[in-house]
C-alpha cells in the first residue's frame, strides 16, 4: 500500500483539484475532479520531504490501482456542448415504457434461433470485389453503404437497427468511441465499440457519425457479411492481383512513404503525390 498526502485543495463549483505527494514515489499526481470528467497528469517530484505541507487529508490508493495505465478520457458532452448538443444517460435519452424492451441493457433474442434460409444465403454471398477497398497502410475493407445495402435486402428496410449502450467517450483528445447492438427483427444480434478519429472539435458530428458506421461494421462481422476481409488468404491474394505500393511525397513536408493504392487508382489520396 502506498499513503498519499494531499497538499493542495482548490473547490469551487465546477472543478475540485487535489495534489497528493507520495511518501515512497517521487511522483506527484494531480487528480481533477469534474462531475463530468476526470483527467490525469503529472507534477514534478518534492526536492524532499520537507516541502510537503501539513496535512488535509490522507487516502490509501491500492497498488493495484497505481500501476493502471491511464488515459486522459471525457464523456463527449463537454465538447460537443460547443456545438449546441446535450448528452445524457442512455437509459435517460430513450423513455422506456412499462412492458417496452430497454434495448440499451436488454440481452433479448440472442442467439434464440437461425435467420431464415433466405436471409442466411444473402448475408454469406462472396463480396464483389470491385466493391473492396484499400486504405494507405494497406488494410482492406467495405465502404459502410455496403453493410446497409446487404441488411436491407436480407431483412428489408426497417427490420434492422443499431442502438447505442453507452454516453459516447472521448479518448486522448481525438478519438471518439460509443458502444452500439444491432437488433434485428426484434431480436439482438451483437454488440460491440465503434471508434473515430477526429482533429478539431468542429469534426465531432462527423466522428460520431463515423463511430456509428464503424460499430455497423464490426457487429456484421457476428453475421458473416464480408468475412473475407478477415481471412488472410483472400487478403494476400486480393492484394497481389488487385492493389500496388507506390512511393509517394507528402505535398507539404516532402517526406517519402510507401501507401497502397488499387490498380485502377493513378493518383494517391491528398496530402500526397507521386515520388519522381
Amino acid at each position: 500500500m502506498c499513503r498519499y498526502i494531499p497538499t493542495t485543495m482548490l473547490l469551487n463549483k465546477q472543478i475540485t483539484a487535489i495534489t497528493y505527494k507520495t511518501l515512497t514515489s517521487k511522483v506527484i499526481t494531480t487528480r481533477l475532479y469534474n462531475s463530468k470528467f476526470t483527467k490525469y497528469q503529472k507534477s514534478p517530484s518534492p526536492s524532499s520531504l520537507d516541502d510537503v505541507p501539513d496535512i488535509i487529508e490522507s487516502n490509501v490508493v491500492s497498488e493495484n490501482e497505481e500501476k493502471k495505465k491511464i488515459y486522459a478520457t471525457k464523456p463527449l458532452e463537454e465538447v460537443v456542448n460547443q456545438v449546441s448538443l446535450k448528452s445524457s444517460s442512455v437509459n435517460k435519452i430513450y423513455a422506456i415504457n412499462e412492458g417496452e424492451i430497454n434495448w440499451a441493457t436488454s440481452f433479448k433474442g440472442l442467439s434464440q434461433e437461425p435467420f431464415s434460409a433466405e436471409a442466411c444465403k444473402i448475408l454469406q454471398l462472396p463480396i464483389a470485389k470491385i466493391d473492396v477497398e484499400i486504405k494507405p497502410d494497406g488494410i482492406l475493407y467495405l465502404p459502410e453503404i455496403k453493410y446497409r445495402r446487404i441488411l436491407n435486402k436480407a431483412f428489408g428496410p426497417g427490420a434492422w437497427g443499431l442502438v447505442p449502450r453507452s454516453e459516447p467517450v472521448i479518448i486522448n483528445g481525438n478519438i471518439v468511441t460509443r458502444d452500439y447492438a444491432l437488433v434485428i427483427l426484434g431480436r439482438l444480434v451483437s454488440l460491440c465499440s465503434g471508434e473515430q478519429t477526429f482533429f478539431g472539435d468542429d469534426q465531432i458530428i462527423t466522428a460520431l457519425e463515423g463511430c456509428k458506421s464503424n460499430a455497423l461494421m464490426r457487429c456484421c462481422k457476428d453475421l458473416g457479411i464480408a468475412s473475407e476481409l478477415w481471412d488472410p488468404l483472400f487478403i494476400g491474394e486480393f492484394k497481389t492481383k488487385n492493389c500496388k505500393a507506390q512511393i509517394v511525397e507528402h505535398i507539404k513536408t516532402k517526406a517519402k512513404k510507401r501507401v497502397w493504392m488499387k490498380n485502377s487508382d493513378n493518383t494517391p489520396p491528398y496530402p500526397f503525390k507521386l515520388s519522381r
